[in-house]
């Protein structure tokens, strides 16, 4: 095997893509597991991510895998119980691994990540953001190498494992335009959560005014009449003090009044 893919496989970190030496081929494959919680929080990691690397040459097939990528199990399983399909090579093991990683993909996306049940606030769509990052990453380079393996031009990939590829492919078309479609539904979203907050933040101001107005006028009366004039308005009348209070009252009422009127209160 080439040192370069050796090393590629040793290392690991890889974006996905399919790379030829020679005979053999060398396809990287980005794994999406969801990370299940008892509780999903704004901080919390929904999706990780893994790595399958697959060599596959002249009567051989090996696979590496790092991270979160699932085990392999079921897909040899599935081989074995299709003499037919595994009777065409390497190329079988190839499209075998790359179809469980693009259904896998389906599964995450439509049934755990973005499940309707679960309830969505503006962390919740921070969250959604940033893992449909994580998505994309994982999932978009690939294109490229599904069509390579689709065209039938490579070696050990026979034309019917080809027809095969194509059905992996577009299935990977199809989540690449779910991501597009969930990617604009979130910016709307988040788009949509801060105007509300903005409009939250007007009311509250808005609000926080109109106390301020309403105890502002009291407040002057008082302090006019706390400060030590000989000389004042009622000052030494039998009912100064009762009609302040009144005043006082009265322009309170009125204010809250108005302020009711124009929805400030």
């Amino acid at each position: 095997m080439h040192p370069l893919a050796v090393e590629d496989a040793v290392d690991g970190h890889q974006r996905p893509k399919l790379e030829r030496y020679g005979d053999m081929l060398f396809l990287v494959l980005k794994t999406i597991v969801y990370v299940d919680h008892e509780k999903v929080t704004a901080t919390s990691e929904i999706v990780d991510t893994g790595e399958i690397m697959v060599f596959a040459g002249p009567g051989f097939a090996i696979t590496v895998r790092h991270g979160s990528a699932p085990p392999l199990d079921a897909v040899r399983r599935r081989l074995q119980d299709d003499p037919q399909h595994l009777g065409r090579g390497p190329a079988a093991v190839l499209h075998a691994v790359a179809d469980m990683v693009v259904d896998r993909y389906v599964d995450v996306l439509e049934n755990e990540v973005f499940s309707p049940d679960l309830p969505v606030d503006a962390g919740r769509i921070y969250q959604l953001k940033r893992e449909l990052l994580e998505f994309k990453r994982a999932v978009m380079p690939l294109a490229s190498a599904l069509q390579r393996l689709s065209e039938g031009s490579l070696p050990h990939i026979p034309p019917k494992v080809a027809t095969y590829f194509r059905d992996v492919a577009d299935h990977h078309q199809r989540v690449s335009e779910q991501i597009l479609t969930f990617d604009e539904l979130i910016t709307g979203m988040l788009s949509a959560s801060i105007a509300q907050l903005g409009v939250q933040q007007n009311a509250d101001m808005r609000r926080i005014s109109a106390w301020a107005a309403l105890i502002a006028v009291p407040t002057m009366v008082v302090g006019i009449y706390g400060m030590n004039f000989e000389y004042m308005p009622e000052l030494k009348s039998p009912y100064g003090y009762p009609a302040v209070l009144t005043v006082i009252a009265v322009a309170c009422v009125v204010i809250h009044r108005a302020l009711r009127r124009n929805k400030w209160l």
